[in-house]
């Protein structure tokens, strides 16, 4: 998926750029899109983390973020998964226990 080009940019880095300018509604639709069509896709989870994240979705971020490294122990998944269960372990206790 990281070579994957849409238009002049990779489909990574256009999602980024969207969330970047405040549109990662958007970006989870397109990459919830391209994960029906690639569902073992570890940067495709990795990345629709972030952009729930990005949404303060922190239940969703996680579960995508503990799927990709699932499917890929070595992705960066695996410290964004870390640093967020850490944050919310601190700030929101109750959230990670419902």
């Amino acid at each position: 998926m990281e070579g994957k080009n849409v238009g002049h940019k990779t489909f990574c880095e256009e999602m980024k750029a969207l969330m970047n300018e405040g549109k990662s509604e958007e970006a989870v639709q397109r990459i919830a899109k391209e994960l029906g069509k690639e569902p073992d896709n570890d940067a495709l989870h990795y990345l629709i983390g972030n952009a729930y994240r990005k949404l303060n979705n922190w239940q969703k971020a996680l579960e995508h973020y503990a799927e990709a490294v699932s499917l890929n122990p070595d992705s960066p998944a695996r410290q964004a998964k870390n640093m967020l269960t850490d944050i919310l372990e601190y700030r929101c206790k109750d959230l990670l226990n419902p």
